[in-house]
């Protein structure tokens, strides 16, 4: 599991991606689909659509039924496709370290790489156990 380093203020995720470079190493790398959120919509079409955000809303006002169920059909698929991943941020989230520094960046990037290596561990090791059964 890999995070980015955190940044000192605030910042918007597209932001955050674009000035790490995200968008050159998607395009560039192996061909492979990333299921990200609407804070990243955009990038899909930057990233010759390997990086999957869920649609964006056409119409915010009055829309056509038949456009609000296809809207709901697309929405509800990319969540059911993204809820691991969506699980996994709420597993890191749940650590201790975590919550403790909250509001404390200076040390945060460096938590959450030890908190993801050991949870990767953790479930490399219990996957072995099950599957020696």
């Amino acid at each position: 599991m890999q995070s980015s380093p955190a940044q000192p203020a605030s910042c918007a995720d597209i932001t955050h991606a674009r000035q790490l470079g995200l968008v050159k190493h998607l395009t560039g790398g192996p061909a492979l689909e990333i299921l990200a959120d609407a804070g990243y919509q955009g990038l899909g079409a930057q990233t010759g659509g390997r990086l999957v955000t869920p649609p964006h809303r056409k119409f915010k006002r009055n829309p056509p039924d038949w456009y609000e169920e296809i809207y709901e059909r697309q929405r509800k698929a990319h969540s059911s496709r993204r809820i691991r991943v969506e699980h996994g941020i709420a597993h890191l989230k749940n650590w201790q370290a975590l919550a403790r520094h909250h509001g404390r960046r200076e040390h945060i990037s460096d938590t959450i790489q030890a908190v993801a290596s050991l949870l990767s561990h953790q479930q490399t090791a219990t996957r072995g156990t099950c599957q020696e059964r």
